[in-house]
């Protein structure tokens, strides 16, 4: 229980004045007055909140090598190769509004989770969205956890709270690394990192949250036809893509493999059951064996996960919904 700490007001009732307080009743009656006000107004439905709202405008979107969430890092900086341009609107944001920026090494950014499946009815009647208290954490093989001590994209207010690396500042847009952050996705604010006040000494977490290595692979390997086919396919994006050549992307593509990027649904059915969860990610060969799929900057990147945990990256395709450049 909050115990309010309790003011008498020294301001006689109207009508009422001071030298006709005698016996120094009315404080005490004032008071409790504003006590039975205030408890009342704590048991009252606040309904009243739910037609409060704060219209926000993005003030950039974020161009990323996740063309998916499929991939996407559920935690910033652990793939430190994964690379994001935020493009900010000009007519709202002045590049003059950057300056500076490029004097830190560290930016967080906050954003809007725009792809969540229940995003629409969330916004559109949040009277009738029903939230979930808990949700399955991935660390924990699909244990349930309160909503709050986790970081999942669904919640009441899909916002989300990330940190990147600063590349470059140039006129109306910057250049991240380390991202987790998805194609397409609205920004809302961006804040230089300060270690001083931001890094918390001393910082407490749960035990699983220390797992770190418990969704790392074992090893990551290339066919020796991939590189080849990436040699291929590489003219038909290299001039909208944020990496130099084949090689720095067949990199990237090895750091995002490192962890396990599947699903908690797809870590723990069978190769049948698996496969008819997410037809985009997953796939059947003619010996049905699972292939999953990985889209990074519009390209269709395929491999396999063995019993004990080791990636094989077999092919990579120009994704069909990939606009190519014109030449």
């Amino acid at each position: 229980m909050i115990h309010l700490p309790v003011h008498t007001i020294p301001v006689p009732p109207q009508g009422q004045y001071v030298e006709d307080n005698v016996l120094g009743e009315w404080p005490f009656i004032l008071e409790t007055s504003l006590l039975l006000d205030l408890r009342k107004a704590m048991l009252q439905p606040k309904t009243d909140m739910l037609e409060m709202t704060y219209p926000m405008a993005p003030i950039a979107i974020t161009r990323s090598c996740f063309s998916t969430r499929n991939g996407t890092p559920r935690q910033p900086l652990i793939v430190p190769l994964a690379r994001a341009r935020l493009m900010f609107d000009t007519t709202r944001v002045p590049p003059a509004s950057l300056e500076g920026l490029e004097e830190y090494s560290h930016c967080w950014i906050i954003y809007v989770f725009h792809l969540n499946t229940d995003l629409d009815k969330l916004w559109k009647d949040p009277s009738r969205s029903k939230l979930k208290a808990k949700v399955r954490v991935p660390r924990l093989k699909g244990e349930k956890k309160g909503l709050f001590a986790t970081r999942s994209p669904h919640r009441p207010c899909p916002i989300g709270l990330t940190v990147a690396k600063v590349e470059s500042v140039q006129w109306n847009s910057v250049l991240l690394s380390g991202v987790d952050l998805v194609d397409g996705t609205p920004i809302l604010d961006v804040k230089p990192y300060l270690p001083y006040c931001d890094s918390i000494e001393g910082a407490v977490v749960p035990h699983w949250v220390k797992m770190d290595d418990l969704l790392v692979v074992a090893s990551v390997n290339f066919t020796d036809d991939f590189f080849a086919t990436l040699t291929n396919c590489w003219p038909l994006i290299d001039k909208k893509s944020l990496y130099a050549s084949p090689e720095e992307f067949q990199r990237l593509v090895k750091q995002v493999l490192s962890w396990d990027i599947r699903s908690v649904s797809q870590r723990t059915q069978n190769d049948e059951t698996s496969a008819k969860l997410d037809t985009e990610q997953v796939s059947v060969d003619e010996g049905r064996h699972m292939i999953y799929h990985l889209n990074l900057e519009g390209l269709d990147i395929t491999y396999r996960i063995t019993s004990n945990s080791n990636v094989v990256v077999e092919n990579v395709t120009i994704s069909p919904n990939t606009n190519i450049p014109p030449k």
